[in-house]
């Protein structure tokens, strides 16, 4: 049975008509989400503390700003747009207690609803707009007027206008341009988690340190490692965006293609599909939301071990110097968690 997929026609604008759009948060989702909606004909106010660095952008832009407090009292609609951590101790302070009959509390993830850190009182409306891309592409293909696709879903329509006003919402921002697929809460936040430990981030960031890493050991210069395994993979991956695996299979040559059927099984067999479902399991039974919550609750050791320990591989050390060189490419350099571009992109910081 196919998915179905809904557009522009799909979704009435009208839904939003009179209603105010409380987006907590202005990083890289919350600047697009704002900026697109404000463009789309929405009232918008965004919601961050009294210290944030954001306002003034926020502001600079020609947005309304206020307290969280008061952005959520002020609004008819809610949209959470901070980092996944913060939600619930900023929902427990100053969303929660302001939220009332009528309200649409709002989602661009599913986790905090998904693991139980967030619990809505009945009187409200639940969704989610989760768009499948980075906020800075959000706005960006927003802006060229095109849109990124996206997925909803209505956890509860107890006003009755629930779904009709999550449908309104991606369309403000963009999104039914592209197309939007209905799902559930557990399902997106399941399928999100998988995609970015098995593919998206863990399992290419993996495959590529390990190949650089294996024709460095058989003596290789570093530098064309890197750009066998990482400076060319960007190149593939735009041929399977444009067209799947068989564009990309058309696209390459013939000693490419035959070397992908006989030595990609090789490399990824039966037994990482077993550790494939190995970690979807810890997905679903909350092993992993747990072990990330204990994480930043106890000071986030580990993971800023990790983060250091990657940050000064070989592989990026070599590519920094490589890519300081192609300055077409607008190279990054990041720094404790911080990116530095020669030409900043809006609203990129996460």
């Amino acid at each position: 049975m196919t998915a179905k997929m809904y557009y522009d026609n799909d979704a009435d604008p009208s839904a939003l008509a009179g209603q105010t759009v409380a987006i907590i948060g202005y990083g890289s989702q919350g600047h697009a989400h704002a900026l697109n909606l404000h463009e789309s004909g929405v009232d918008v106010i965004v919601g961050l503390a009294p210290g944030s660095k954001s306002r003034a952008l926020a502001a600079d832009a020609g947005l309304r700003v206020s307290d969280v407090s008061d952005a959520v009292r002020d609004a008819d609609v809610v949209m959470i747009l901070v980092p996944d951590t913060s939600q619930k101790a900023l929902y427990d302070a100053e969303i929660g207690p302001h939220l009332r009959a009528g309200h649409l509390l709002m989602f661009a993830h599913g986790f905090n609803l998904r693991f139980g850190r967030i619990d809505p009182p009945g009187i409200v409306d639940v969704g989610m707009v989760a768009p499948k891309g980075p906020g800075h592409l959000l706005r960006s293909v927003y802006q060229a007027g095109g849109g990124v696709p996206a997925l909803f879903a209505v956890e509860r329509d107890q006003s009755g206008t629930a779904r009709e006003r999550v449908l309104a919402y991606a369309r403000a921002i963009g999104s039914t341009r592209a197309g939007v697929l209905e799902t559930t809460f557990a399902e997106e936040t399941e399928t999100d988690l998988f995609g970015e430990q098995s593919v998206l981030c863990g399992g290419t960031s993996a495959l590529v340190k390990m190949a650089f890493e294996t024709l460095v050991e058989a003596g290789y210069q570093p530098e064309l490692a890197y750009f066998e395994t990482m400076h060319e993979l960007k190149l593939i991956v735009d041929l399977m965006y444009r067209g799947g695996l068989n564009f990309m299979r058309f696209s390459v040559s013939d000693t490419a293609e035959y070397g992908d059927y006989v030595s990609g099984p090789r490399l990824i067999d039966e037994s990482v599909r077993e550790r494939m479902q190995a970690v979807l399991k810890d997905i679903q039974d909350g092993s992993f939301a747990n072990r990330w919550i204990e994480e930043n609750e106890s000071g986030r050791h580990e993971f800023e071990r990790l983060r250091q320990a990657d940050h000064d591989h070989l592989i990026e050390r070599v590519g920094g110097r490589l890519r300081a060189q192609m300055p077409f490419l607008n190279p990054v350099d990041v720094q404790a968690g911080q990116a530095q571009a020669a030409a900043t992109t809006p609203g990129a910081a996460r």
